[in-house]
């Protein structure tokens, strides 16, 4: 039997297009989380393509169990930080208590001027004190948050925060989160997280 030379071009592309998606199937560049909550499910998109460090950091401590018992302890809202001239709306989640000192090292802060990424409605950033300090804790955004970006005048050291991520589904469940009782700025009683799992 003999084959044409369209037969041969066309073979070479179809293998040429497979090859590409199996590649790009083995190396995904967001990864899907589900963060279960007493409230509700919030769904997330995690970024391992432009904030790899933070992705691949927030993605050990799920796969570790870190967050399984956890909860968001603080909601920021535009009537509760009566000090700070630059105000900002987000809610804090950290890592099951008897885990907190069981944690990985402090990671490099990927800067948004960096990574591309900034802090809009729905963004997952860490939280940090200095440069370089990130460990488990993890914000969410309400609405655009451009003073927690590089060069932003939230933190005095105008470094920003490490964006690394967008909620996709389940922003009524983070504003139900931002909306519980509060004494100042500590949710009373926080908000449990069950787990928070790669989706399948």
């Amino acid at each position: 039997m003999t084959h044409s030379p369209f037969t041969f071009v066309f073979v070479a592309i179809s293998t040429l297009l497979f090859c590409t998606a199996t590649s790009a199937q083995s190396r995904p560049d967001h990864v899907t989380v589900v963060i279960r909550t007493e409230l509700g499910n919030i769904e997330a998109e995690i970024d391992t393509l432009r904030a790899p460090i933070t992705a691949q950091n927030f993605l050990r401590y799920i796969d570790a169990g870190h967050y399984d018992g956890g909860r968001f302890h603080r909601t920021v809202s535009m009537d509760n930080q009566p000090v700070n001239k630059v105000k900002i709306e987000v809610v804090q989640a950290g890592v099951a208590p008897n885990k907190e000192k069981a944690g990985f090292a402090p990671i490099r802060l990927e800067r948004t001027n960096q990574t591309g990424l900034h802090h809009e409605n729905g963004t997952l950033s860490m939280a940090r004190d200095g440069p370089d300090t990130a460990t488990s804790d993890f914000f969410i955004c309400i609405g655009p948050q451009p003073s927690l970006d590089y060069e932003g005048k939230r933190n005095p050291d105008g470094q920003g925060f490490a964006a690394f991520g967008r909620v996709v589904k389940g922003m009524d469940i983070v504003r139900k989160v931002q909306a519980s009782n509060a004494e100042d700025q500590k949710l009373t009683p926080p908000i449990k997280i069950l787990n928070i799992r790669r989706k399948s």
